[in-house]
């Protein structure tokens, strides 16, 4: 696991700035650094290492005569196969990393090479010959890859700040980004929050080539049911696909690690994985948002050490600058400041660790998955329930009223992804500045227009593995754990997996109970019964748990004085006037503060953005 970075050479005092670019991401890779600088091209790597530990391991790498080389970033589990295959059609190797395998590759296969790869990845390789760069991004989005063009001066890496030093990058607030953010709570299209810097989607690679920027997706999921195989069969085919998963990312020359919370899917992780460390966080003695007494439970059931931490509220919000400075991008998931802390913990033991995520939008797993015509309502005529929206539509928002208001909209008009924060009407409202931002749907219809003849759990799950797990739960997953210096590997997040769960049928990813008095949805259906089967009969009780993810109080705390006052001063700012209505964020602080509406995702999605915009935009970048 490391860092990239690199720019299009056209500048007198390359090294010097290469040297800033790659410090600003030495958390990514604190074990060592390399360069490569040439006429057109000067590329910068940060290591962590985990594969080949040895300095024969650091980058830029190249091929036998040096007329290719690669920065790379990543972990490729099949590397050792598709190096047997490349030494039989003559190539030399003079490392044993999986770097020098994805260049000779290249070589050899040119882009279908990426068809062949398994593992989590973005690299660059510069063809010395062609002045031909080229540049890929894993098939989830697991690990990162921007991109900035000005002008002539095009920019690269693993993370949006070391572009800050580059002397003709200009830092502009991109507003479109803003306003979509305050529906979506992370940034939802391939641009940033800074003007003219890019994100290279999932399953996609690039080439620049004579001044020409080509991007084009390699790869997609293709959800196609296969309904030949009973429940057994397809729970035990998940078992040996998940063991092989498991086992391929268990490769390095360093010790792993694992995540451990209440729910299956870090629990089957741990269990399959046999690694001798837990690590799990939470806040306070509740269990509503203390998972610890589970997770040490559980450890002691499959004979494994758990470390854990209670994170303090003080820890949490002194923390918050610092998260958002190693975010690059403003992300209102509470969550993420829980990983930050379990990736700190578990840094301090090892480098490597295995997480659950992915098992929810592969397999069927979050709890919105279950509402599509599961009740009596559903079967009123379209038209009744549809005029009943409308209604409630203009309510304020209660859990009852938004369940008439979700029923009375097709599945395109009403989901979005897990979080819906502000509607489009809202944050016009709120919004002082004006932009050209797209509606909610003009953002997703791309994606659903892919799987317009499938049903809504399948609708769902696409638009979910394609913008919501790769803008938030990637997102955070990959830049917790880099800012600790730590590798986290989803072993859920494997192509071979996917593979397996596009052919299962809905109805063993979200079922229900029949027999039972109401109707009791179970999701991630299949999955849960390979959990049940995989781990010991003590622990059954996680394999059927309600998904709770990373619970935090934040609707607590901001009720408290302390923090009440924060988010009012943040909101009262002088930054703040810049870009809202600042009286109508207030308002929202103190209804949610005097219980007339639980309102504190929506203040804490505009908080967090002030929190990021002081740190890069008043504070220059710098924390």
């Amino acid at each position: 696991m490391c860092g990239i970075v690199g720019f299009i050479n056209d500048i007198d005092n390359s090294n010097a700035v290469l040297s800033k670019m790659m410090d600003r991401i030495r958390h990514r890779g604190p074990d060592a650094e390399g360069k490569y600088i040439d006429d057109g091209i000067a590329l910068g790597h940060r290591r962590l290492s985990i594969i080949d530990v040895t300095s024969q391991g650091d980058q830029p790498i190249f091929n036998e005569d040096k007329s290719m080389v690669i920065v790379f970033n990543g972990e490729i589990y099949n590397y050792a196969e598709i190096r047997e295959k490349l030494t039989g059609a003559g190539h030399k190797f003079m490392t044993n990393t999986d770097t020098e395998v994805i260049i000779h590759g290249y070589e050899e296969y040119g882009e279908k090479l990426l068809d062949m790869l398994r593992g989590m990845f973005s690299f660059v390789i510069w063809d010395r010959n062609k002045k031909k760069l080229f540049g890929a991004r894993d098939f989830f989005g697991i690990k990162p890859l921007y991109y900035a063009i000005m002008g002539k001066s095009f920019m690269f890496g693993s993370e949006i700040k070391c572009f800050l030093e580059y002397p003709n990058f200009r830092k502009e607030l991109n507003p479109e980004a803003l306003e979509n953010y305050l529906t979506f709570q992370y940034s939802p299209t391939n641009e940033t929050f800074f003007r003219n810097v890019y994100k290279l989607p999932p399953a996609h690679c690039f080439t620049l080539e004579n001044g020409k920027f080509t991007a084009r997706r390699y790869w997609d999921v293709n959800f196609n049911a296969d309904n030949t195989p009973d429940l057994d069969e397809w729970v035990n085919r998940i078992s040996d696909t998940f063991h092989d998963s498991v086992e391929a990312h268990k490769i390095a020359d360093v010790e792993v690690g694992s995540f451990l919370s209440s729910g299956v899917d870090s629990s089957y992780v741990a269990c399959i994985a046999d690694v001798d460390k837990t690590f799990t966080v939470g806040f306070g003695t509740d269990e509503k948002y203390n998972e610890i007494g589970w997770a040490k439970n559980f450890s002691k059931a499959i004979g494994k050490e758990n470390t854990s931490k209670v994170i303090t509220p003080e820890e949490y919000w002194g923390n918050l600058a610092k998260i958002q400075y190693h975010m690059d991008e403003p992300l209102a998931d509470p969550s993420a400041v829980a990983l930050y802390f379990v990736c700190n913990i578990a840094s301090e033991h090892l480098k490597v660790v295995l997480s659950g995520e992915g098992a929810d939008e592969i397999f069927g797993g979050y709890n919105v998955y279950s509402d599509p015509d599961g009740t009596l309502y559903d079967k009123l005529p379209r038209t009744v329930k549809r005029t009943i929206a409308d209604i409630a539509e203009k309510l304020p928002a209660k859990r009852g009223v938004n369940f008439f208001v979700r029923k009375g909209r097709d599945v395109e008009e009403r989901f979005i992804g897990n979080a819906y924060m502000f509607t489009p009407e809202d944050r016009k409202k709120l919004l002082k500045i004006k932009t050209s931002a797209p509606a909610p749907a003009e953002i997703t219809s791309k994606f659903y227009k892919r799987v317009q003849c499938k049903d809504d759990v399948t609708k769902m799950q696409y638009l979910d593995l394609h913008m919501w797990m790769a803008g938030d739960i990637l997102l955070k997953a990959d830049k917790m754990s880099m800012a600790n210096s730590l590798e986290l590997r989803v072993p859920f997040l494997d192509k071979e997996i996917m593979h397996l769960a596009e052919q299962i049928p809905t109805k063993y990813r979200v079922t229900h109970e029949k027999g039972t008095d109401e109707t009791k949805y179970i999701t991630k259906y299949a999955m849960r019964l390979s959990a049940k089967k995989d781990t010991p009969p003590q622990t059954a009780g996680t394999a059927s748990k309600k998904k709770l993810g990373f619970p935090v109080p934040i609707r607590v705390w901001l009720k408290e004085d302390k923090y009440y006052n924060t988010v009012k001063n943040a909101f009262e700012s002088k930054y703040a006037q810049e870009f809202f209505n600042t009286e109508l964020l207030v308002k929202l602080l103190d209804e949610h503060r005097n219980g007339k509406s639980d309102n504190s995702r929506k203040i804490w999605t505009v908080f967090i953005f002030l929190v990021w915009y002081d740190v890069y935009f008043n504070k220059n970048g710098e924390y």
